[in-house]
């Protein structure tokens, strides 16, 4: 079958050694995904979960039994206090838009002790990204900020809410003595991503987000810790609020929707903090009291029921990919043998020319727009073109089978995704085949 895709035998036998020796790693990814699914299993059982709670509501959703019902499924799984889960949340910024403009007021600053945040949240922040490459926190950027398009309308700068951040160290490591050096009084949160963005540096496991809460609720206990968890649900046994996170932050068409959620984020963590944020993405007094499912619960208890397994399938994707690209002699974060944190697998192919082709395999692997060709374009919220392939079932579902990168230095891509292992095999043998045709590998 796979010849029926035009993949090279040489390619084929070249890949087939890889995936052998891969047996053992495989093995501790389904391990996971047991406990995860076990977690997710309890958490249904435990809050009841009923046909009833798939039944539609509309208008203004007064009484929605199945959301109510899926929030509190979320806060199980999650271990916190309360969740937010709904299709009004159109995406992981969205998601985050609403944490941030629901906890925060004027005067208040945001503290990034990770590095720059992705590229679509610069503009919520209302970052200049001129300067927040150059900038640590021993300035403190206490001034308002534009954004790269020159304007501030809507950001959180516009409402005099300020931003902070400290680079991690060249080694991955957090740099404690400027983080400390960071934080003021008019420190109010903290804002951790998980994932690595467009950046080749290293995911952070919960095990490290852990122990930078550690460190900062040691300073200030009041301070609010939010984690951007996107990518990274049920790739590990815990989650960021098993270690202290008082919001944890993401997607349902990535990771936890398990590519059934046609749409839709999450906010999970303190109680206050989640009903903060409901009274932004509603209206104050009315909070997680209103808004309609219109019929798509039963897809989201299914896709967060099926997530763990979907996840594990992404995961050994990824390290697929890790594994024949590093051979193949182009940097790869993580790389071949490093433990994993979440699905995203960074590969540097060094010139344009390796990253169009890259997505284009992608691509042509998928079961929807296989017959497409991807090209790079000025997507709103990116600072430079960008290019994406996606041939969903869901519009930008990055749990599925997906690839995109910046088309700047180092000509990184951004690989991910895959409902199934099998379905992630072939759009790396597929990207690998682009490749080859265009005499940018050569196998050894």
């Amino acid at each position: 079958m796979y010849k029926d895709f035009n993949i090279d035998e040489a390619i084929l036998n070249y890949c087939d050694t890889i995936e052998t020796n891969l047996k053992e790693r495989f093995e501790a990814i389904d391990q996971i995904a047991e406990y995860n699914q076990l977690k997710v299993l309890k958490a249904m059982q435990d809050n009841r979960v009923s046909d009833i709670h798939f039944a539609a509501t509309t208008g203004y959703g007064y009484n929605d039994l199945g959301r109510d019902t899926l929030e509190k499924v979320y806060a199980d799984v999650f271990h916190a206090e309360s969740a937010l889960v709904r299709p009004q949340l159109i995406s992981g910024t969205h998601a985050l838009t609403i944490a941030l403009s629901g906890n925060l007021r004027p005067g208040d600053e945001i503290l990034s002790p990770v590095g720059k945040p992705y590229d679509t949240l610069e503009s919520v922040i209302g970052i200049n990204r001129d300067n927040a490459n150059q900038e640590t926190s021993s300035s403190n950027n206490t001034q308002d900020r534009k954004t790269s398009s020159g304007r501030l309308t809507g950001s959180l700068a516009e409402y005099g809410i300020t931003y902070s951040q400290v680079d991690l160290l060249s080694d991955g490591g957090f740099n404690y003595e400027e983080i400390r050096k960071a934080m003021n009084e008019r420190t109010k949160l903290i804002t951790i991503q998980r994932s690595k963005g467009y950046a080749t540096r290293p995911t952070l496991s919960v095990k490290r987000i852990g122990e930078l809460i550690r460190f900062i609720k040691d300073i200030n206990p009041n301070v609010i810790c939010m984690v951007d968890n996107c990518y990274g649900e049920f790739v590990e046994t815990l989650e960021p609020t098993d270690v202290g996170a008082d919001l944890c932050v993401g997607s349902l068409i990535k990771n936890p929707g398990g590519g059934l959620a046609p749409i839709g984020g999450y906010i999970v963590g303190k109680e206050d903090y989640v009903e903060n944020a409901a009274f932004r993405l509603t209206a104050p007094g009315l909070g997680k009291e209103v808004g309609a499912t219109l019929g798509i619960t039963g897809l989201l208890f299914q896709g967060l029921f099926l997530a763990p397994v979907v996840v594990s399938g992404a995961l050994k994707g990824a390290i697929y990919a890790a594994n024949i690209y590093e051979k193949l002699g182009f940097p790869v974060v993580p790389n071949s043998t490093e433990s994993r944190h979440d699905i995203i697998q960074a590969v540097t192919l060094k010139t344009p020319e390796g990253v169009i082709a890259f997505c284009k395999g992608i691509q042509a692997a998928a079961p929807v727009d296989s017959f497409v060709t991807p090209e790079p374009w000025a997507m709103p919220g990116y600072h430079s073109d960008v290019i994406m392939a996606a041939g969903a079932f869901v519009q930008g579902a990055s749990i599925e089978l997906s690839a995109d990168a910046p088309i700047e230095p180092p000509y990184a891509v951004y690989f991910q995704g895959g409902l199934t292992w099998y379905h992630a095999k072939i759009g790396i043998l597929m990207s690998v085949q682009k490749l080859y045709e265009e005499n940018l590998i050569h196998l050894n």
